[in-house]
């Protein structure tokens, strides 16, 4: 149906109908707003949620137990999550409360063109009927003047007493209203005949038209609602399968959950080392009383004690060195253990701590080593092409700065070499202890052998390799002359030296000096300390036999992270 043909005495009511559809729009879209408002509160929200529970520590120190792992995996998924919902608001807020705002605009404006040209038609329309109307009131009028006039004269023309000029002025008078009439009643009938002409053009032309158009723009009003319906549901629907993935991933966290693992970390993260306490050893002290079998008191020596000699096993001893006098003072079973000052050999840890905190820091030493070679070596290429082409820089610029690396390096390595040697105390103190259990249980002493140079930890695998220049007859250096005292303590400690490299002999060695080791040629040494500048390398066996060999005898190939140290 049209509005035009239709409604084309309804005016008002169309006005008031265009003006509600704008106002209806735009209470939709302010309902729209308040809806990206309420997803951007609820991101920012979960987003303040996540940082709140997210751990504030570093990774390192974090747990790493699967149910924290995946607490923070789900904190993750909800960040995610939150973006979603951030999309969401963003699309909203641009594809439909944007696109709804200037609509509104663009439909006011035409409300009011087309409202503008109907009341210009409807007030042309006015004046046509004004000007018909006043025609018709001038012809009426100048009909009752000619009646009058008609009236006049037809009194003087029979009054016998009337003289004739004033009959022929009455008549003059006549004539004259008559015409007058005649022309109002001409412009009254033009006037009337245009009115008429205006009137079928308004109401069936440009009514119509106005109507017309108010209708399609209403029509378009609606339709650009259902559209921006359908635009805030797709907006919630195209991060529908994201939000899937989120919670897939939360349940995937989920089922990452294992308690035994977890178990095992704490075993991992509190193990001391310690061995536990043993039995306490009977101190009898009733020896220096004289007893006789016809006493009726007990013997000096427990029931226990007692069944063993009767077996023909000799009885226990004090043992001042028994393990439980060892150990005793490190039980905290029933009591708040002490704090111990933090040492930077990590010696006030129990042992299994010490040596994991070692070799985390021997790992980040190691780390920070290889960035200080990488920079050594660039700056080393970057001076070589300053060499070849002067005017790019001077190449004595770069010097300072190598040498700084350089020293970095040396420090590195020297505190590489320092935690080895605390971790290599650790390490083999466990493994004495492992081999006294081992001896104990076995009712025998076996000898104390030296830990396998394999068992050394190398963070990086790849070496350097360092060769002597001449092969063909090295001279012999002169003999080594080491502190004695330090001598005997480094051999005759439990503990041995850590593996630093090792080496290939080129040449046969007698080792007739003290202190020197005997080596075949093509036989395979373990570097335990590199030349300090007296020619001598010491070097061990694989046997576990230690001692010096001349540099220039052997092709010495040292670990990477552990050379210069």
């Amino acid at each position: 149906m049209s509005w035009g043909t239709e409604l084309w005495d309804q005016f008002d009511n169309l006005d008031k109908h265009t003006q509600w559809g704008i106002d209806f729009l735009e209470r939709y879209a302010k309902f729209v707003k308040e809806r990206l408002d309420v997803e951007q509160n609820y991101a920012k929200q979960l987003r303040n949620l996540v940082k709140k529970y997210c751990p504030k520590r570093s990774k390192d120190e974090e747990p790493r137990f699967t149910s924290c792992l995946s607490f923070y995996s789900i904190l993750n998924e909800l960040n995610d999550y939150a973006g979603q919902r951030e999309v969401v608001a963003e699309e909203m807020a641009h594809r439909v409360y944007g696109e709804l705002m200037r609509y509104s605009q663009d439909l006011k404006a035409e409300r009011k063109h087309h409202l503008q040209e109907c009341r210009k038609a409807q007030q042309h329309l006015d004046q046509c009927w004004k000007q018909m109307d006043n025609s018709k009131r001038k012809f009426e009028r100048e009909c009752k003047e000619a009646e009058k006039s008609q009236i006049g004269y037809d009194r003087l023309d029979n009054d016998i007493n009337a003289t004739k000029s004033e009959v022929e002025k009455a008549k003059a008078q006549f004539y004259l209203r008559t015409h007058m009439a005649d022309e109002s009643k001409n412009e009254y009938a033009a006037q009337l005949q245009n009115f008429n002409a205006e009137q079928w053009k308004h109401f069936n032309n440009s009514i119509p038209h106005i109507f017309k158009n108010l209708q399609d723009m209403d029509e378009r009003r609606t339709v650009k609602l259902g559209e921006t319906y359908r635009s805030f549901a797709e907006a919630e629907r195209r991060v529908i399968p994201i939000i899937s993935k989120c919670l897939e991933g939360m349940v995937s966290a989920a089922k990452a959950v294992d308690e035994r693992r977890d178990s095992a970390l704490v075993v991992e993260s509190f193990k001391s080392g310690f061995e536990p306490p043993g039995d306490f050893p009977f101190e009898d002290f009733s020896q220096n009383l004289s007893r006789t079998g016809s006493d009726g008191t007990i013997s000096n020596t427990p029931k226990g004690d007692r069944d063993r000699e009767k077996d023909g096993a000799p009885g226990p001893r004090s043992d001042p060195k028994h393990p439980m006098s060892r150990t005793k003072n490190k039980l905290w079973l029933f009591g708040k253990k002490p704090k111990a000052p933090s040492l930077e050999d990590f010696s006030h840890l129990p042992p299994e701590q010490r040596r994991k905190r070692l070799q985390q820091r021997i790992d980040e030493l190691n780390k920070e080593l290889q960035k200080e070679m990488d920079q050594r070596d660039a700056l080393n290429k970057m001076k070589d092409v300053y060499e070849k082409n002067p005017q790019m820089g001077d190449p004595s610029s770069l010097q300072p700065k190598i040498s700084e690396t350089i020293c970095n390096m040396e420090k590195l390595r020297s505190e590489i070499h320092k935690n080895e040697t605390w971790l290599s105390e650790v390490e083999g103190k466990q493994s004495s202890r492992g081999d006294r259990r081992h001896s104990a249980d076995n009712h025998h002493h076996a000898p104390q052998g030296r830990e396998s140079p394999e068992g050394s930890y190398t963070d990086d695998t790849s070496q350097e390799h360092h060769t002597p220049h001449h092969r063909a007859g090295p001279p012999k250096p002169g003999p080594p002359n080491p502190d004695p005292h330090e001598f005997d303590d480094e051999f005759d400690d439990d503990d041995p030296l850590p593996v630093i490299g090792h080496c290939k002999a080129l040449y046969s060695f007698d080792g007739q000096n003290e202190g020197t080791l005997v080596m075949a040629e093509d036989e395979v040494l373990y570097i335990i300390e590199e030349d300090k500048g007296d020619g001598w390398t010491r070097a061990r066996k694989q046997s576990g036999e230690e001692g010096y060999v001349p540099t220039s005898y052997v092709e010495i190939t040292m670990e990477k992270n552990s050379k210069g140290s």
